[in-house]
């Protein structure tokens, strides 16, 4: 008797406090999701509601996403912001995949202290690099073929060799057991077969949360474009939006309208490779 009164004494305080987890969890998630409820809400109302103290609308009004569509110009600056995420991940991905790879399999003098030196980097705050970054894609735009600002060299090349995607994939491929090159060797493979046969297959986790953060960074970078840009030829959406919210003024609804259509493709990003980056997490989990 006295064990069972243990165990029912243990599963009921473990089931306690896993109810208040999940409250205190749920309540958490409540609250972050007021704001984009409010949001999607707003953007929907007419003028007056917007500007009352409604919650939710009254009366459908999809209009407004045309409507702000069409006053913020977001066509231009829609496929600016695409061309420069995917120049910008592109140019990411393969730099930062070489060099995690160097740091990670291979033997070179002062390899450790260049790592070192590199990762201390992101120790400095990004706000402070914006003047020598901004004298730098000057300088090269006028050493260079074609000019950098008001272009998308500036917006796209000097986010290529991201530290942080560096280290996390070094971190990883350094994971990646030395008997699996031995094997690799003995059937005639060097590094870069190695490379993309063995250690990119497995890989797959950190890959993804490289290219899911860098997609959103990418896409709401809006300093550095305001810097680097002057005219709207290569402006993104997210100065795009800046603009409209200047002119829309009082029209509450249409600036809301405009804000969620910037966040779409974030969103389908997010639902699209939500179950691949956990899938990938597992399959690393169950093969470490």
């Amino acid at each position: 008797m006295d064990n069972r009164h243990k165990r029912r004494k243990g599963f009921s305080y473990a089931s306690r406090r896993k109810i208040f987890i999940y409250i205190v969890l749920s309540l958490g998630a409540f609250i972050s999701l007021i704001p984009f409820i409010w949001m999607i809400s707003t953007s929907l109302m007419s003028l007056g509601e917007a500007l009352g103290t409604a919650f939710f609308p009254s009366e459908l009004h999809f209009e407004n996403y045309a409507e702000a569509w069409r006053r913020a110009q977001f066509s231009e600056y829609f496929i600016n912001s695409i061309l420069i995420t995917l120049i910008t991940l592109a140019g990411e991905i393969t730099f930062s995949i070489f060099a995690a790879y160097a740091f990670a399999r291979m033997e070179f003098p002062g390899r450790d202290l260049i790592f070192g030196v590199m990762l201390s980097t992101i120790m400095i705050p990004a706000m402070v690099l914006i003047i020598p970054n901004f004298l730098t894609v000057t300088w090269l735009g006028r050493i260079g073929p074609i000019p950098w600002i008001n272009n998308w060299p500036a917006l796209t090349i000097p986010f290529m060799g991201s530290i942080f995607s560096i280290f996390l994939l070094k971190q990883f491929f350094a994971q990646v057991p030395d008997e699996l090159f031995d094997a690799a060797q003995i059937d005639g493979a060097g590094h870069l077969r190695f490379l993309f046969q063995v250690v990119l297959p497995l890989s797959k986790a950190p890959l993804m949360v490289i290219l899911v953060l860098s997609f959103i960074g990418t896409w709401n970078s809006l300093a550095w474009p305001m810097l680097v840009t002057n005219t709207p030829d290569w402006r993104p959406i997210s100065v795009g939006l800046m603009n409209f919210v200047d002119e829309a003024g009082q029209l509450v609804n249409l600036t809301m309208a405009g804000a969620f259509i910037t966040i779409i493709p974030i969103l389908v990003i997010y639902f699209f490779t939500q179950r691949q980056f956990t899938d990938s997490i597992a399959r690393s989990g169950l093969k470490g």
